[in-house]
């Protein structure tokens, strides 16, 4: 139990990491840094009325996946993509409905763990909110992947 807690957190945490990451350099570098230890990564940005751009943030996060070969295009694997965004976005809708949002959304998968993470600005005029969401899934192992611990 100890072990899958552990890969859970470690796995949130690199997709947090990818989605506060500040430039397109600083993701390239991020990224490189997490496939050295195993852990597939990928990043996207987005902004919009929260309302009209959830479903929009969703198919950015799967088409993001698959473009970084983080998961494969399954319908078990695109699922768990979605799942995953839309329980992160959905913790920030207290802050966000009705309210302008933009950030990034990371995804970060090692064996079987998936992470989406959103971290974004929540905009009224000049009064800006910060807010974070992350959804964690487990999806079946990619064949032919050995575990690595």
């Amino acid at each position: 139990m100890k072990q899958m807690t552990t890969q859970s957190k470690r796995i949130s945490a690199a997709a947090l990491k990818m989605a506060m990451t500040d430039s397109r350099e600083e993701e390239t570098q991020l990224k490189a840094f997490f496939a050295v230890q195993g852990v597939k990564t990928a990043a996207v940005d987005y902004g919009g009325e929260y309302n009209s751009a959830v479903i929009k943030m969703i198919e950015r996060a799967v088409i993001a996946a698959k473009r970084e070969s983080v998961i494969q295009e399954t319908h078990g694997e695109e699922g768990a993509v979605a799942g995953a965004a839309r329980e992160a976005l959905s913790q920030m809708m207290p802050k966000a409905l009705g309210l302008n949002i933009g950030g990034k959304i990371g995804i970060a998968r090692y064996d079987e763990h998936l992470t989406v993470a959103v971290f974004c600005a929540i905009g009224l005029l000049h009064l800006d909110e910060v807010a974070v969401g992350m959804g964690h899934r487990v999806v079946p192992r990619e064949v032919g992947v050995m575990k690595r611990d």
